[in-house]
C-alpha cells in the first residue's frame, strides 16, 4: 500500500503548543541561540563534541515537550540524502586523509579509522542540525520568528541590510513549505487515482522513485507559481511597500530568562568549540576504547 502523507511527515514550519517554558523564550533567543551552536559545531571535528550537542538537542526537545515520534518523521524524510552522504564519504574519503590506521584496502577502495571517524561526525552533525532546525519552528510561530529577524537584522539597516524584506522572504518560504508539500500530496493522490506508478515503495532504488516522482515536478512549480501569484496580487491589494516604514503589532520584550537562556547556548557553543577535545580523545585512546588513534590527526 502506498503512503502518501507527505504533510505529517514535515516536520520545519509545522507549530506544536504545548506552552512549555522553550515555546514562552523570546524568539530571537532561540534564533541566536540555534545559530550559535550550529555555527560551533559546523567548526569542530570531535566526535564526542558532536555527541554533546546531539544530547543537548534531545534534552531541548524533552524540555519543550515534543513528542520524539513527531521528531523522528523530519529526520525519516531527509534519511536518503544522510545515506547518500555516507555512501560518498564512505566510497571517496579513504583516498583523500594524509595518514590514519587502516583497516581494509582493497584496490583504490580503502577503509581508514579516519575515514570512519569523519562519516559518524557528518551523520552527527547532520542529524542535530535537522532535530535543531525542526525545534525552531515547532516552538515559535512562523509570526514570531519574522518578528524575531526583523529585529536581529534591525541594527544592519544602516549599511543597507533589508531587515524587513529578509524577515518577510523568510516567512514566506516557512509557510510554503508546508504548502508544497500538501500540494505534492494531492499530485500523487490524483496519479495514483488514474494508474501511475508512482514508486513512493523504491526508497532504496533512489533511481526508480525519481524517475516516477520527474512527472510530478511541473504540475508542483505551476501550483507553487499559482500560490505565488496569488499572494502577490494579496499583498499589492492591501497596499504593501517594500522599504516602507511601519509600526509593528507585536513587540518582543527580553526576560532575564531568556538572557539566561540565550547565555547558556553561547557558553555551550564555545565549549563546543574551544574545549581541548584531544585531551579527551586521548584518554578514550588510552582506556581502550578507541585502540591505535591518532588524536593530533582528528583534533580539531
Amino acid at each position: 500500500m502506498q503512503n502518501f502523507e507527505l504533510l505529517r511527515n514535515v516536520t520545519i514550519g509545522q507549530y506544536i503548543a504545548t506552552g512549555s517554558p522553550v515555546h514562552r523564550l523570546d524568539p530571537r533567543v532561540k534564533l541566536l541561540g540555534a545559530g550559535a551552536l550550529i555555527l560551533a559545531v559546523s567548526f569542530t571535528t570531535s566526535l564526542l563534541a558532536n555527541l554533546l550537542f546531539l544530547g543537548l538537542v534531545l534534552i531541548i526537545a524533552r524540555a519543550s515537550r515534543i513528542p520524539f515520534s513527531y521528531m523522528l518523521r523530519g529526520f525519516i524524510l531527509g534519511l536518503p540524502f544522510l545515506v547518500l552522504i555516507f555512501l560518498m564519504q564512505f566510497l571517496f574519503l579513504g583516498r583523500i586523509e594524509p595518514a590514519g590506521q587502516i583497516f581494509f584496502e582493497w584496490s583504490w577502495f580503502r577503509i581508514t579509522h579516519y575515514s570512519l571517524h569523519l562519516i559518524a561526525v557528518s551523520l552527527l552533525r547532520l542529524t542535530s542540525f535537522i532535530f535543531l532546525t525542526s525545534l525552531v519552528t515547532m516552538t515559535a510561530t512562523i509570526t514570531e520568528i519574522a518578528h524575531g529577524v526583523e529585529l536581529i537584522l534591525r541594527p544592519f539597516r544602516r549599511i543597507g541590510v533589508p531587515a524587513h524584506e529578509l524577515s518577510l522572504v523568510l516567512t514566506i518560504a516557512l509557510r510554503f513549505v508546508p504548502a508544497l508539500a500538501e500540494e505534492m500530496e494531492r499530485i500523487l493522490k490524483a496519479q495514483a487515482g488514474r494508474g501511475a506508478d508512482i514508486g513512493t515503495n523504491r526508497f532504496w532504488r533512489p533511481d526508480k522513485t525519481a524517475r516516477a516522482y520527474l512527472p510530478m515536478i511541473v504540475p508542483l512549480f505551476m501550483g507553487a507559481f499559482r500560490r505565488a501569484e496569488d499572494l502577490i496580487m494579496a499583498m499589492e491589494a492591501r497596499g504593501y511597500v517594500s522599504g516602507g516604514t511601519r509600526s509593528a503589532f507585536v513587540v518582543l520584550q527580553a526576560r532575564p530568562l531568556d538572557w539566561i537562556a540565550l547565555a547558556v547556548a553561547l557558553l555551550f557553543a564555545a565549549l563546543i568549540l574551544f574545549a581541548p577535545w584531544p585531551a579527551l580523545l586521548d584518554i578514550a585512546a588510552w582506556v581502550g576504547l578507541n585502540p591505535g588513534i591518532d588524536a593530533t590527526l582528528i583534533s580539531n
